[in-house]
């Protein structure tokens, strides 16, 4: 479980090949305190650490991961968001995130407003998935409010503080974002017959 507030920032330094999977070696400031077995999202992503090095640590994708996320667009270089799993001691800052992404979407506006920029993605709504006003959407594993909610597409407002946090301030027109739909709303959803 996660809460979709970021950590910090890693970067891609490797990406090794195996059959179907891909091995990703991240260098981030929370790399050396993490251990083997344990739960980190990278974009939203919860994958299990395999690896570590100096301050690096290795996660592997399979073939399905890979399919349904932007995890098979990254580049050494990237900057991945990173979060590790929630602490049942502390506060829930951000919502319920289980790391399972839903679906992609493509980034379809990005405007620097006076302090505050708005991002607006689009996705495939034949998938099932609904956002609605004032709700909690994880975009690249971020937990955001969700604005000017339609069937097929959302906004988020970004404050300064998410946008230089997160590779929010990478993402363009045209790009792809992980997607994870609220929990509660996904079986309210269900429930409904959506």
């Amino acid at each position: 479980m996660f809460t979709g507030i970021i950590e910090t920032l890693g970067e891609v330094t490797a990406i090794k090949t195996d059959h179907t999977n891909v091995h990703f070696t991240i260098s981030s400031a929370i790399s050396h305190e993490l251990k083997i077995d344990q739960s980190v999202a990278h974009n939203g992503v919860c994958l299990t650490v395999v690896a570590l090095g100096n301050s690096t640590h290795t996660v592997t994708a399979i073939d399905e991961t890979l399919g349904k996320t932007n995890l098979g667009h990254l580049k050494v270089g990237n900057k991945v968001n990173l979060e590790r799993c929630m602490q049942m001691n502390g506060r829930l800052d951000g919502h319920i995130v289980q790391g399972h992404v839903d679906q992609t979407a493509t980034c379809i506006k990005r405007e620097a407003l006076n302090g505050s920029w708005e991002y607006r993605f689009k996705y495939d709504s034949t998938a099932g998935n609904v956002t609605v006003e004032k709700g909690s959407a994880c975009v690249n594993g971020i937990s955001l409010t969700v604005v000017n909610s339609q069937s097929d597409e959302f906004s988020v407002f970004i404050i300064p503080y998410t946008y230089e946090h997160t590779n929010l301030h990478e993402v363009n027109v045209g790009d792809t974002v992980n997607l994870e739909f609220d929990i509660i709303g996904k079986y309210v959803a269900r429930l409904m017959g959506k």
